[in-house]
């Protein structure tokens, strides 16, 4: 199992007069999270960039005296992006008491199996990388989420398939789990609305690039847009084998998939790849939000690049951060569940989240981006159509 520990210099002076396991990671100059999340496989890209984010965001509160005079602390667990190994993950943490929360997970399978551990240890479960909606349940008051939900992103795309591009023919490749499924849900939903239907389907397993077998059984349907709910190497192995075999439809993929990760591994053919966002462009430092994720990014890091993956984690470590504030000196997890369970509006810097008594939902963020030619990205028009 892989641990990966945050610290600057002042943590680490900290971190050597503490205790190694503090209580509910808990200490008089030390608060520490845990994120247990994909750093391997073919979903390592959507953990390695959360942690980028998140670890940005706590050294730039560090760097400013911590919070309430502590310094926060990251440690980062191995999942695999596999679902029995993130349960077994989370249950040690759980059983080490040595965490205030859970900070960052990635992906829907493994959040259906340790969001229920998380909730009956009454632990925090901040910003998961998922836009499932079980996890927009009120009832889950230790469940804070910040991305629009997978169903937002579906809907976005069929209007824009349907209303702007005029397009009939529409199949849909996903990962075969939960996932995925939420995903297929979402555009049969958005399908039926417009009175459509799919034309056809294919699957794919978890943590594998095997598309070839789905490949065939949709290219025999002709489809003019491939919507496509998955990670970023097996997306971008079924796009380059769709070229291999002079198949073009619009390719349309939602936000889980790591743009900058799909952009790389398909380089020169990503060009007309869309892909979902919900989270503001990491380009645009006219917000205010995006410049101090810049300079936050720089200082942890200074070969790091912007991207949507490690800006959803830095807004995620701001969120969790604003909660540390909220909950005072006087610190337990019990009063950072209130706190968190309290945030209402917080204004991020030209970005606002707003949470209430039944909305555990920060943004209701969604747009359509484009791969260009060179990798970069452009923000697509839609809505436009009739």
């Amino acid at each position: 199992m892989m641990k990966h520990v945050l610290g600057v210099a002042s943590l680490l002076a900290v971190a050597a007069l503490s205790p190694v396991h503090a209580e509910q990671g808990i200490t008089d100059t030390t608060v520490t999270f845990a994120q247990v999340a994909a750093f391997d496989g073919p979903a390592a890209a959507l953990g390695t960039g959360m942690r980028q984010g998140i670890e940005a965001a706590f050294e730039e509160a560090n760097r400013n005296g911590g919070v309430n005079g502590r310094m926060i602390a990251l440690d980062t667990y191995d999942d695999g992006y596999e679902p029995d190994r993130s349960m077994t993950v989370v249950r040690e943490v759980i059983e080490g008491n040595a965490h205030i929360g859970l900070i960052g997970p990635v992906g829907t399978p493994t959040s259906q199996a340790t969001q229920p551990l998380a909730t009956a240890a009454n632990l925090p479960f901040i910003g998961p990388f998922t836009g499932a909606g079980f996890l927009r349940d009120p009832a889950l008051k230790n469940v804070v989420n910040i991305r629009a939900t997978y169903g937002a992103e579906t809907a976005v795309w069929i209007d824009h398939l349907v209303k702007d591009l005029g397009l009939e023919r529409i199949a849909i490749l996903y990962q075969d789990d939960g996932f995925g499924r939420v995903g297929l849900d979402g555009v049969t939903a958005a399908m039926e609305s417009h009175g459509m239907e799919l034309v056809a389907q294919g699957t794919y397993t978890r943590n594998t690039v095997a598309v070839k077998t789905a490949l065939l059984a949709i290219r025999k349907a002709d489809p003019q847009a491939v919507v496509m709910v998955g990670a970023y190497k097996p997306i971008a192995e079924f796009i380059r084998l769709a070229h291999k075999m002079s198949m073009t439809p619009v390719f349309v993929n939602i936000s889980f998939v790591g743009s900058d990760a799909l952009a790389a591994e398909l380089g020169a053919e990503g060009e007309g790849v869309i892909i979902s966002q919900v989270v503001p462009f990491p380009w645009d430092d006219s917000l205010p939000l995006v410049a101090a994720y810049h300079a936050a990014l720089t200082a942890a890091d200074p070969d790091a690049k912007p991207g949507f993956v490690s800006l959803e984690g830095y807004i995620t470590g701001r969120v969790a951060i604003a909660a540390l504030q909220a909950a005072g000196a006087d610190l337990t997890r019990e009063s950072y569940l209130a706190a968190l369970q309290g945030l209402g509006t917080l204004d991020l810097g030209g970005v606002t989240l707003t949470y209430g008594a039944n909305d555990n939902q920060g943004s209701d963020i969604v747009f359509l981006t484009k791969i260009q030619p060179d990798g970069s990205f452009t923000p697509v028009p839609f809505g436009q159509g009739g």
